[in-house]
């Protein structure tokens, strides 16, 4: 019994001797190389933003490389404790055209996300609807776009969807029209309803001058003759622009003497 023992006892010390100082250098390595790998990025990062690059590029190149980075390691760590790279690499390859054949949805989303980086359809920060989805962007990551919507929601959507669907960018030109529609009594001054209302509208600050906001009939309903209110302002401030001007619409309406068809109410097309 105790023969067995110490010969068990041996071949612990045997197997410890022979791979405990590989397993120390794996960790070693694997440390070492996570710290250089991370200030190796921060570094690449600074000089990126110096160099006043795209925030949707910068942050694509840094995550493809920290990705890149990581798994260089962790074969170099591999192949510290004694496996063989080079059939550890056939396995690699094998393993890879399986998993490529069982994730091609992520395939097509990793190559989706290198057409959305390369032409640049939305950056980070602009206002897109796409894929029934409306928000401003958040991140552009490899795979995926996030969103936020204006219920402050994290919408995200698969990089190959945005690339191959529709996409509607409110910001790229810089301004935005808002629509509203106020329908208004058949018996009130047109001329004078639509003075009102374009006052209305150049009194906020909010409101882009060029291109000039506009009023006109726009439709002669049942019960009242509709206008189409049309104010323009940058992206940012659609949604004060959006309510300001309904609210302005009625009050101004109010002020001048005309009259809303009751139950009255404000149409609103977005």
């Amino acid at each position: 019994m105790e023969e067995n023992a110490q010969v068990w006892i041996d071949k612990g010390i045997e197997l410890v001797m022979e791979f405990g100082p590989k397993i120390i250098l794996a960790l070693l390595i694997y440390i070492i190389g996570s710290w250089i790998i991370k200030k190796l990025i921060g570094v690449v990062n600074k000089g990126m933003t110096k160099q006043n690059y795209d925030e949707s590029l910068r942050k694509f190149l840094l995550n493809l490389a920290k990705w890149a980075l990581t798994v260089f390691l962790i074969i170099t760590v591999i192949s510290t404790l004694g496996v063989e790279t080079t059939s550890f690499a056939a396995v690699i390859a094998a393993a890879g055209l399986a998993i490529g054949l069982a994730l091609q949805g992520s395939l097509s989303n990793f190559a989706g996300g290198v057409l959305l980086i390369i032409f640049k359809p939305y950056k980070i920060g602009d206002l897109i609807e796409a894929q029934g989805v409306l928000g401003s962007v958040k991140e552009i990551e490899i795979f995926t776009t996030k969103l936020i919507t204006p219920e402050n929601k994290l919408a995200i959507v698969p990089n190959g969807a945005m690339a191959n669907g529709n996409i509607v960018n409110y910001t790229a030109e810089g301004k935005i029209r808002v629509d509203t529609t106020v329908g208004v009594d058949y018996g009130s001054d047109l001329q004078k309803t639509k003075e009102v209302l374009l006052a209305m509208l150049v009194a906020n600050p909010q409101v882009l001058q060029d291109p000039a906001p506009s009023v006109n009939v726009s439709e002669l309903a049942d019960s009242s003759v509709n206008l189409a209110v049309r104010p323009f302002c940058k992206p940012e401030d659609y949604w004060d622009v959006y309510f300001a001007t309904i609210e302005g619409t009625k009050k101004a309406l109010d002020t001048a003497g005309i009259e809303i068809p009751y139950p009255h109410e404000v149409q609103i097309n977005k």
